[in-house]
């Protein structure tokens, strides 16, 4: 089978919704060509979707991660009263908040990939000349694009492995480990977007003579 062949498979799996069939289409060679796919069209859709829906723009990415932090601060706090007031401690006390913990950092570093607060040597870059500042921001596109594509990737491929195996999260009976895995693509999806956006924007002020590399500032919008 080509790896053509092997992308194309990719999709009747997905519709599937079968956990082996996905695992199968997801571990050949042609689930990278799917992933570029999910990437740049899913990275573009999600940049279309902050466009149109400005609330979502500000603050899906932002209400995800606090949603999920006080989350783990109320398992915690619960944990530390039930432990040692009542003498007892729920099994999932320990294991679910890591999973929270990772719907946070990933969400959140979509949103600090819209702020520019990643690193971006700003202060070298500045003394380049527009052309070379636009080369650099391109070449900063490519590789945050190559970083969600094996992140998409890989996580969609783990995802379905954790769907087929039935795993559960340790100490809990009824929560499956897919449903926080699944969660990682979508974010990546989301990074994608802020990715492109940020380069249209700069490919924009780049055409009409704007300044293109502007200060970041860490927890506020730029």
């Amino acid at each position: 089978m080509s790896i053509w062949s092997e992308a194309w498979s990719v999709v009747p799996a997905v519709l599937s919704a079968d956990p082996w069939e996905m695992k199968s289409a997801f571990y050949s060679d042609g689930m990278w060509i799917f992933g570029i796919v999910v990437t740049v069209v899913g990275g573009y859709l999600a940049h279309l979707l902050f466009k149109a829906v400005p609330f979502i723009e500000r603050h899906l990415e932002r209400g995800v991660s606090v949603i999920a932090y006080l989350m783990i601060a109320m398992i915690v706090f619960w944990g530390v009263i039930d432990r040692f007031v009542f003498s007892h401690q729920w099994s999932g006390s320990t294991t679910v908040p890591p999973f929270l913990f990772m719907i946070m950092a990933w969400f959140g570093c979509s949103y600090n990939v819209k702020l520019r607060t990643h690193l971006s040597f700003s202060e070298f870059r500045n003394k380049m000349s527009t052309t070379g500042q636009m080369s650099a921001l391109t070449l900063d596109m490519v590789l945050w694009l190559g970083f969600c594509l094996l992140a998409i990737t890989t996580s969609l491929r783990f995802s379905a492995y954790s769907a087929d195996n039935f795993q559960m999260v340790d100490g809990v009976d009824d929560v499956m480990k897919w449903w926080f895995y699944i969660t990682v693509p979508a974010a990546f999806v989301l990074m994608s977007g802020r990715v492109i956006g940020n380069w249209l924007e700069d490919l924009g002020n780049y055409r009409s003579g704007d300044v293109i590399i502007k200060q970041a500032v860490i927890g506020g919008d730029v």
